[in-house]
């Protein structure tokens, strides 16, 4: 079992107080952006819902999940102070996430139909994308609860045309078809022009009373072809589950569709589970108490930390077996069990190294610390479990006798096993995410399956005061061009301004924003949000062989 230098006299101590206590402030500032973000286009928008007779996306997805189970939400804050000119587009326009049907988890995709009627703006197709993509790569069985306009014609040619754009949705519904991933769809309002594909495309479609299914709405209708005809005799449910045999289930209201729906998943086989996960044991609780994380991290970095406090509180009673703990000691890689299910993690040390005349970081990836990791993966691989990622990192070790030693091509090599890993991936930010560190922790760009940030997190290729003072630099030198001479009262004001802009995209409801990261977790959520990330992937029981290419030596 790890030891904890942690008791009562370090609880009391000014530096875990004065760490609990910013969290206090950063979680209430985050706790109130949720809240604004889960009420959609607001109060006047849910109740125009209601008097629709229909349910909002949120109250659709709470009767639709079993009673008393949690809805594990993703990219809430998708579109964050985005789209303002348009009065913005809360949650990008629509609710996603996992949650258990019948005991089973289901991908579950709902428009929000308070947030400019479910239209898709650039960041609704991308989230609708990427919680397919999640869906596709782990094979997770899943739910469209369909109430959308369509395109949000202003953006039109940010949503319709590119590879990874609107056109991808229906790419990967028929893709995950193929593959033999269930899909069910209902339709729970208007469903019209390109976006109609999507609900036809899944394994059954259900349709309610008053929903609308056409590829043209009657106003384009008679603007097209001059025919004048109503919602309901162009693209009702009753037309279609009567006339064009589209429709497989009609329903009256949302209720029922909803439990229709419950009842159709609870008919799919039984999935079969990935041989690393039925390696499951029973779980144990860690050793030590999960909220002293609050007290450990400090959300700004302010103070170094032990890596292996956090592991305690995170793995099966604690217990972690380290692997090389004695060489390349800025990350910590070492095989534990959460929840049961065995995983091997790698993560950086925020410690100050001092070992043989030698001072190392905390945070920084060395020549020896890339070697180690690269290994391990490599193990990790052979034994063919799942690799979580602990990511607080500052960057590579820069300088003439890292450049010695081969910090390139040893950090190439480390880039490599983590590209070419074929076991499941989960990141998880804690601190800094800066350059190139990034990439070798299984950043975004290297497909983790699912990849959450603490509201600690900063997302960024080098940090605030780092790239300020290159950013004035660059400013300077322009001015002096222009014949400027600033003084120092000028470049003190530059600096702050430069800063203050950089800092903000440092913010990770800014990463999130642009589904740089899946989800904002808290750090108390963190144990119980990975045994559910582990128990969602384990769903697909592919294995690929695991081959490098060239490999660094």
């Amino acid at each position: 079992m790890l030891p904890t230098a942690l008791d009562d006299e370090g609880r009391a101590s000014e530096t875990f107080r004065a760490n609990a206590s910013a969290w206090v402030d950063r979680i209430t500032a985050y706790r109130e952006t949720l809240a604004q973000v889960r009420q959609g286009g607001g109060e006047r928008a849910i109740q125009r819902q209601h008097e629709k007779g229909r349910l909002t996306a949120r109250e659709r997805i709470a009767r639709l999940v079993d009673e008393g189970s949690p809805f594990d939400e993703l990219m809430t804050f998708a579109g964050w102070r985005m789209y303002e000119e348009w009065g913005g587009a809360p949650g990008g326009g629509t609710v996603t996430g996992i949650g258990r049907i019948h005991g089973r988890e289901w991908m579950i995709i709902a428009n929000d139909a308070t947030v400019k009627a479910g239209a898709f703006f650039p960041i609704t197709a991308k989230k609708v994308i990427r919680a397919q993509t999640i869906a596709f790569e782990n094979r997770i069985p899943t739910v469209y609860l369909v109430d959308s306009a369509g395109v949000f014609l202003p953006l039109q040619d940010e949503v319709f045309p590119d590879q990874d754009d609107f056109g991808r949705i229906f790419y990967l519904n028929a893709r995950m078809s193929a593959a033999g991933i269930p899909q069910i769809s209902a339709i729970m309002g208007n469903c019209v022009a390109g976006g109609a594909y999507l609900p036809v495309m899944t394994d059954a479609l259900v349709m309610t009373e008053g929903s609308g299914l056409y590829l043209a709405g009657p106003a384009l209708v008679k603007a097209a072809i001059g025919q004048e005809v109503s919602s309901e005799e162009l693209g009702g449910a009753r037309m279609h589950a009567e006339t064009s045999g589209t429709v497989d289930f009609y329903e009256p209201d949302d209720e029922a569709a909803l439990e229709r729906v419950r009842t159709l998943a609870g008919l799919y086989a039984a999935p079969r589970r990935a041989r690393w996960a039925q390696e499951r044991k029973e779980a144990t609780e860690p050793a030590y108490d999960v909220r002293d994380l609050y007290g450990l991290v400090h959300p700004e970095g302010e103070s170094p930390y032990d890596v292996r406090e956090v592991i305690a509180r995170l793995v099966d009673g604690s217990e972690f077996h380290e692997y090389k703990a004695r060489w390349g000691e800025t990350l910590v890689t070492g095989f534990a069990r959460i929840g049961g299910f065995p995983v091997g993690i790698v993560a950086n040390q925020r410690l100050v190294i001092k070992k043989k005349g030698r001072i190392e970081v905390g945070g920084v990836i060395y020549a020896e610390a890339a070697d180690k990791a690269a290994r391990f993966i490599l193990d990790v691989n052979q034994m063919r479990i799942p690799l979580l990622f602990l990511q607080d990192v500052s960057g590579f070790m820069v300088g003439k006798a890292s450049e010695e030693a081969g910090i390139i091509r040893r950090g190439a090599k480390l880039v490599n096993a983590v590209s070419n890993s074929v076991v499941p991936k989960i990141t998880v930010i804690l601190g800094g995410s800066f350059g190139a560190g990034n990439y070798a922790l299984a950043g975004k760009a290297y497909a983790p399956r699912l990849l959450f940030a603490w509201p600690s997190a900063k997302y960024a290729v080098m940090g605030g005061t780092q790239a300020a003072s290159t950013l004035l630099q660059l400013e300077v030198a322009q001015l002096k061009r222009k014949g400027q001479e600033p003084s120092a009262e000028e470049l003190e004001r530059l600096y702050e301004e430069i800063k203050n802009r950089y800092d903000a995209t440092l913010d990770p409801r800014y990463a999130a924003a642009r589904l740089w990261v899946d989800e904002i977790i808290f750090p108390h959520e963190t144990r119980e949000r990975l045994i559910r990330a582990l128990e969602a992937i384990s769903l697909d029981d592919s294995e690929e062989p695991f081959k490098t290419g060239v490999f660094q030596v």
